[in-house]
C-alpha cells in the first residue's frame, strides 16, 4: 500500500508533529508514505530530517490553479492506493487535483481542528462529497463536523490521536537528567505545562496559578515548554511579561523541547489549561508518562481525562478553581501517585498508537474496497 499525506501549514504544533509520527509509523508498518507540505514550512524541515519523501508545494488552499496541476500530476503518476490529509483546507485543492484526472483514490480526512462557520454550500458539497471518511480525534470534533459540513454520519469515523507509549514509559526515562539540568533541588516540586505559546493554551491562568500558589508553598518550580507558532512571537513576550509583573522568580522557560518524555518525567504535577482543546496530545503524553494532572473540563480534554482517576479538572478560565485543584494535588502525594498510576493506565489501554495506527490502516483498506 502506498499513502499520499498531506498537511498544507506553516505552523507547527501538535497538528504537524502528529502529522510526522503518523507517516514514520506506516513506516514502521512497511507501508509507502509521502508527504505533501508547503515548501520551507517548518514541517517541510522536520520532515526531510527524519527522512520522510517530502513534495513541497509554495501555496496552501484554498483555489491556486499552479498548485492544483502539479498535484494532480504528482497523484497520476504515483501509484497511490489513499490520499489522507490532516487539515480540511488541504481539501481545496486536493479535491479539484482528484478530478482533473478522474481518480477513484480514496481521500480521508482527519480533523483535527474543529470550525466556526457552517460549510453546506453547494461548493463545500461538491468539496466534501468526493471524502470518502472524516475521522474526528474526538467526540467534539465528530459533533462539529456532524453540524456544519455536509458528510453523513456514516462517513464519520472518531479515532483519536495516539501515542508512543513505549516511548513514553517512566521505566525507561531518566527523571533527574532534566532537574539537574533546569536545577530543580530533591525538595521542590515541579509544575509543568507545555504547549505551543497560542492564545487560548492557557498560559495566563496557569501564571495566575503560580502567583497564588507561592503565596502558599516554598518549595515550587513552574515549568513552561513550548515556542511561539509562526506569528505569534508577540503573544510569547506578553506571557513572559507577566511573570515579571507578577514578580515570580520560580518560572522556568524552555522553549522548544524534542526530549519530551525527559521533560515530562521532571515534572510532579502536569497542567493542561486549553480553553478550546480539539484533543490534547501533550496530556495524552504526560499520562503515559504517570504524571498526575489538572485539566480544564472543556473539548477534546474530556476524551483524555477522567475527573478524579486520572487527573483533576478545574473550570475552563477559572485561575482560581485552578489554585484549589493543584493545591490538593501538593498536599496530597499519594493522590499524585494514585492518579499517576491510573493516568498511565488510561493512556496505554486507550490511546497507543500501535493500536490507533492500526485501526487506521483498517480504515484505508475499507475505503480501497469501498473504490474498487
Amino acid at each position: 500500500m502506498k499513502i499520499l499525506y498531506s498537511c498544507l501549514s506553516k505552523s507547527w504544533g501538535g497538528m504537524e508533529m502528529f502529522t510526522l509520527t503518523a507517516v514514520k509509523q506506516l513506516h514502521k508498518k512497511n507501508i509507502q508514505a509521502e508527504l505533501v507540505c508547503i515548501k520551507e514550512s517548518r514541517i517541510h524541515i522536520e520532515a526531510n530530517n527524519r527522512g520522510i519523501i517530502t513534495h513541497p508545494i509554495k501555496a496552501s488552499g484554498y483555489i491556486h490553479l499552479f498548485s492544483i496541476l502539479k498535484l494532480a500530476s504528482l497523484m497520476s503518476r504515483g501509484g497511490y492506493n489513499v490520499i489522507h490529509t490532516q487539515a480540511s483546507k488541504d481539501l481545496w485543492l486536493l479535491v479539484p487535483a482528484l478530478k482533473i484526472f478522474s481518480s477513484k483514490v480514496p481521500l480521508i480526512l482527519t480533523k483535527q481542528i474543529g470550525s466556526g462557520i457552517e460549510k453546506k454550500d453547494a461548493f463545500h458539497k461538491w468539496i466534501y462529497k468526493r471524502v470518502t471518511f472524516a475521522l474526528a480525534i474526538s467526540n467534539v470534533i465528530k459533533k462539529n463536523l456532524l453540524e456544519t459540513c455536509p458528510l453523513d454520519e456514516g462517513k464519520v469515523i472518531l479515532l483519536h490521536n495516539g501515542i508512543d507509549t513505549a516511548r513514553f514509559n517512566p521505566d525507561e526515562v531518566n527523571k533527574e537528567k532534566v532537574r539537574k539540568e533546569l536545577g530543580i533541588k530533591e525538595s521542590e516540586l515541579a509544575v509543568g505545562m507545555l504547549a505551543r505559546f497560542s492564545p487560548g493554551k492557557g498560559h495566563e491562568e496557569f501564571l495566575y496559578a503560580a502567583h497564588e500558589l507561592n503565596s502558599k508553598y516554598g518549595n515550587l518550580k513552574f515549568i513552561v515548554v513550548g515556542e511561539a507558532s509562526r506569528g505569534e512571537n508577540a503573544y510569547e513576550e506578553s506571557i513572559k511579561k507577566s511573570v515579571q509583573d507578577y514578580e515570580l522568580n520560580n518560572v522556568i522557560f524552555t522553549g522548544y523541547r524534542s526530549d519530551t518524555p525527559e521533560v515530562l518525567a521532571a515534572m510532579d504535577i502536569f497542567i493542561f489549561p486549553s480553553h478550546s482543546e480539539a484533543f490534547g496530545i501533550a496530556l495524552t503524553e504526560a499520562m503515559a508518562m504517570c504524571k498526575p494532572s489538572v485539566c480544564s473540563n472543556s473539548d477534546g480534554v474530556l476524551d483524555i481525562a477522567v475527573d478524579n482517576e486520572t487527573s483533576l479538572l478545574f473550570e475552563n478560565r477559572n485561575g482560581n478553581d485552578l489554585v484549589d485543584k493543584v493545591s490538593q494535588l501538593i498536599d496530597l502525594p499519594e493522590k499524585r501517585l494514585k492518579l499517576g498510576k491510573a493516568a498511565r493506565k488510561r493512556a496505554v489501554e486507550t490511546f497507543d498508537l500501535e493500536i490507533l495506527t492500526q485501526r487506521v490502516i483498517e480504515i484505508y483498506n475499507e475505503a480501497v474496497g469501498i473504490t474498487k
